[in-house]
């Protein structure tokens, strides 16, 4: 049998997923998207965009590894409601021997607004012990080719941003003579 032919991988940038429809049992009782589905939603362009590099059911099965998340940051923007279509791009930010640091976008599928973005780090793991673990040289070698497409992209200007609240939030509770306690709105 002859050996397989390997060719270069070719990665556009961003990444862009298949349309995927916001399934009308996702609809929370404020009439929109419930927020962890807008996870399913990234996560399955996640497993869409990292198949291209390997990281794949396959790859589990034969290679008894994978990839997990260890941190997202999510940013709701805009309401998605039943039978909406979306798309995710995907551009990966960074990655080392062991880590992968990439950014999602939610748009509308054909009025191409913005519905959420998701920053995210992931951790190579080997599942047989369950640890962190170097991805093999064939995957960091597709993994710097998605880099190197994905670096004429800008970066986010979310990347990197943290969870705050601006000081402007706190009000004072109680009449002026009494003392100062502050309270958070939600």
């Amino acid at each position: 049998m002859p050996d397989k032919i390997r060719t270069t991988a070719l990665f556009f940038a961003p990444f862009v997923s298949s349309p995927m429809r916001v399934e009308p049992q996702w609809i929370d009782y404020n009439g929109h998207l419930n927020m962890a589905y807008y996870h399913v939603l990234f996560d399955r362009a996640v497993d869409e965009v990292f198949s291209l590099v390997g990281l794949n059911q396959d790859y589990v099965e034969t290679r008894k590894a994978s990839f997990f998340s260890a941190e997202c940051h999510v940013l709701y923007k805009r309401e998605l409601t039943a039978s909406d279509l979306v798309r995710v791009t995907a551009q990966l930010i960074a990655f080392d021997d062991k880590r992968l640091h990439y950014y999602l976008e939610m748009r509308h599928a054909s009025e191409g607004w913005l519905a959420a973005t998701s920053e995210n780090l992931s951790l190579h793991v080997d599942m047989t012990d369950r640890k962190v673990t170097p991805f093999p040289a064939d995957i960091l070698a597709n993994l710097a080719i998605m880099k190197a497409a994905h670096a004429q992209m800008p970066r986010p200007a979310t990347v990197g941003r943290m969870i705050g609240m601006p000081e402007k939030s706190a009000i004072t509770l109680g009449s002026p003579e009494a003392e100062h306690e502050t309270e958070t709105r939600h």
